[in-house]
């Protein structure tokens, strides 16, 4: 059982690292103060794949109200995706991606409301970009060079996850290959973050990428417990990938064989994990709750 010695531990081996200060910048109309405050990115589904069911929006006007609803209970940014990141769910190719994104982007973007794509495709990106897109949540390896020329053309955010493969649905990745997957992937982001910058990209949030890694390792994994305890993990020793220089971005995971029935706690119980590893930017289907864990959190 985890215990306040574990947590210590974690702190006492690499204590250098976990004060570090990353970038800061401005998002759109925004500026993030990311060395104080954690920031929220509340998450739409589109695609009816995603098995996160209560998030999906089947039509513009549901997605637009929804985007609406999350702003006001206090997320700074809206992460939009149209293609679940799940192995086995159909893919949407780029012109349907846009056909879906596109007047849903405008309308958000006259409403001052900060948007975030997911996809990994360099011509959606381009597209949501100049329809009022703010962030891309990169979920390729593939077309990096190429979506990094995209976004550093609109001076935009890219959140770079740990995509060791083709994109989210083909990843090569083994939890059991290394006793520190931090190191494994420091050493995939510091690779990713040399060439966007070279490229002129300025402003990053790096992605571990906890859920998409694992939730496509899953049906290989023996011990599914032990999958949400290595993303435990990873959310608490996260901080270590600030001496790259630029914000840590975490999705919260989820543990379906752990919570049952009480699933929607799972994200919750995570951000705990997230905040105390020094997540700046965290990534939940449960804003209002996961707020309310960080303010808590700001009060002690």
């Amino acid at each position: 059982m985890l215990t306040l010695k574990d947590f210590y531990e974690v702190y006492d081996q690499h204590q250098d690292e976990y004060f570090t200060q990353v970038k800061e910048f401005s998002i759109g109309h925004k500026y993030f103060d990311f060395n104080s405050r954690t920031a929220i990115l509340g998450v739409i589904n589109l695609s009816i794949d995603s098995w996160w069911k209560h998030s999906i929006c089947y039509i513009p006007e549901q997605t637009i109200q929804r985007a609406k609803v999350l702003h006001a209970q206090g997320a700074d940014i809206i992460d939009l995706g149209v293609e679940a990141t799940s192995k086995n769910t159909a893919r949407v190719d780029e012109l349907e991606q846009q056909s879906q994104l596109l007047p849903i982007l405008r309308t958000l973007s006259n409403q001052k409301i900060l948007t975030s794509v997911e996809t990994y495709y360099p011509e959606v990106a381009s597209a949501c970009l100049k329809a009022g897109a703010n962030v891309i949540n990169y979920t390729g390896h593939e077309y990096s060079e190429q979506m990094y020329d995209v976004v550093a053309e609109h001076d935009a955010a890219i959140i770079i996850c740990y995509v060791p493969g083709k994109h989210a649905r083909e990843i090569e990745f083994d939890p059991n290959q290394t006793q520190d997957l931090i190191s494994l992937i420091y050493d995939f982001l510091a690779e990713e973050v040399e060439k966007a910058t070279k490229r002129g990209v300025t402003k990053i949030m790096l992605d571990p990428a906890v859920g998409i890694a694992y939730a496509n390792f899953y049906y290989q994994h023996q011990s599914k417990s032990n999958r949400f305890s290595d993303q435990l993990k990873i959310l608490l020793g996260s901080f270590r990938l600030k001496k790259l220089g630029f914000p840590v971005f975490n999705a919260t995971p989820s543990a379906m064989e752990i919570f049952g029935e009480e699933l929607r706690s799972a994200q919750v119980f995570s951000s705990v994990f997230a905040a105390l590893g020094g997540s700046n930017v965290i990534r939940t289907h449960e804003t209002a709750k996961v707020k309310a864990v960080l303010d808590t959190l700001r009060l002690l």
